[in-house]
C-alpha cells in the first residue's frame, strides 16, 4: 500500500512497472476506486509505467469534507505527479477524471503529453441534475443513488449475464464516502471547460461505451470535437466504464494510439 500526504489529505496510489517505463497515469471515475483500471492493464501495452491513485473521496484516499472543487482536484493529480517526478505522460482518464485530465493538460502542460479521454466529457450533466443527487445523498446515503447508478454504468448484457461482477462493482460504489461523493458531485456541477478544452492540441483518443447512460456517445463526441485532431471511437457493448466491460477493445485502441503518437 502506497499513501503520501498531497495537499494536506493522505492520497492513496500504485506504481506498478519498470521505472524507466513511458509514465501512463489513471484518473478513476466518480463511486469508484483505481481498482476500475484492473481488467484494462494486463491488456496494454508492455513497458509502460502504470500509475494510479483514489482522487480525494474515494477509495483508500481521505475524504475531507464536501464541497470540493475541480480546481482542487486538479491540484491533486498535479502534485502527486511533482511527488512522483513524472512529466510528459500519458493521461487516461475516465468521467470525472477525464474532467480532471481536460483541466491539467490546459494548466500544466508540461505533465501531460498525450490524452486517452473516456465516456467523460467538457461539462457533464447541469446544476440541478448534481444538486438532486447531492440532496439524494445527504438524506439517504450512497443508497439512495446506488441501483440508477449501476443502470448508467453497465450494459444490458452485463447486467444480464455478468450478476457476479455486478455485486462486486455495488458494493464499491455503495463504500465510497458520502462526503467524497458529494463532494466530486459539486465539483462536476460547477465546472465547465469548453473554452479551455477547446484550445488544447495535444493528441488526444476520446473513448465512449455505446450503452454509456452518464455520458452517452453524442455527449464525448461533443467533447472530442473541441479539441483539434481528437480521434473518436465507440466501444459497442459497453456502458459507462468500457474499461470493466470491454478491456481488450478499448486496450486494442490505447495501444494504436500509442504506437501512433510515438508514445512508450
Amino acid at each position: 500500500m502506497q499513501i503520501t500526504t498531497i495537499n494536506g489529505i493522505k492520497v492513496h496510489y500504485s506504481v506498478e512497472g519498470p521505472e524507466n517505463g513511458f509514465p501512463v497515469v489513471f484518473s478513476n471515475s466518480l463511486g469508484t476506486d483505481f481498482r476500475v483500471w484492473d481488467a484494462l492493464l494486463p491488456h496494454l501495452p508492455e513497458g509502460l509505467r502504470f500509475i494510479r491513485y483514489d482522487k480525494r473521496g474515494h477509495g483508500l484516499s481521505e475524504a475531507p469534507d464536501a464541497p470540493y472543487f475541480m480546481g482542487d482536484l486538479v491540484k491533486d493529480a498535479a502534485a502527486l505527479m511533482d511527488f512522483l517526478g513524472v512529466t510528459d505522460a500519458l493521461f487516461i482518464r475516465l468521467s470525472i477524471g477525464g474532467m480532471i485530465a481536460q483541466g491539467l493538460a490546459a494548466e500544466r502542460p508540461d505533465l501531460v503529453r498525450a490524452m486517452v479521454l473516456s465516456d467523460t466529457a467538457a461539462k457533464i450533466g447541469n446544476e440541478q441534475i448534481w444538486a438532486e443527487r447531492v440532496a439524494a445523498v445527504r438524506k439517504g446515503g450512497i443508497a439512495a443513488l446506488t441501483e440508477p447508478t449501476l443502470q448508467r454504468w453497465f450494459s444490458k448484457g452485463f447486467h444480464a449475464d455478468r450478476q457476479d461482477e455486478l455485486a462486486g462493482w455495488r458494493h464499491m460504489l455503495s463504500r465510497t464516502p458520502s462526503e467524497g461523493y458529494i463532494g466530486c458531485s459539486q465539483a462536476i456541477a460547477e465546472t465547465d471547460l469548453y473554452d479551455s478544452t477547446s484550445r488544447l492540441t495535444l493528441p488526444t483518443l476520446a473513448i465512449v461505451g455505446s450503452e454509456d447512460g452518464s455520458t452517452p456517445p453524442d455527449v464525448v463526441r461533443e467533447t472530442a470535437d473541441l479539441i483539434a485532431g481528437c480521434q473518436f471511437h465507440v466501444i459497442r457493448k459497453a456502458g459507462h466504464l468500457p474499461c470493466v466491460e470491454q478491456p481488450r477493445q478499448m486496450a486494442a485502441l490505447i495501444a494504436a494510439f500509442i504506437k501512433e503518437n510515438g508514445l512508450g
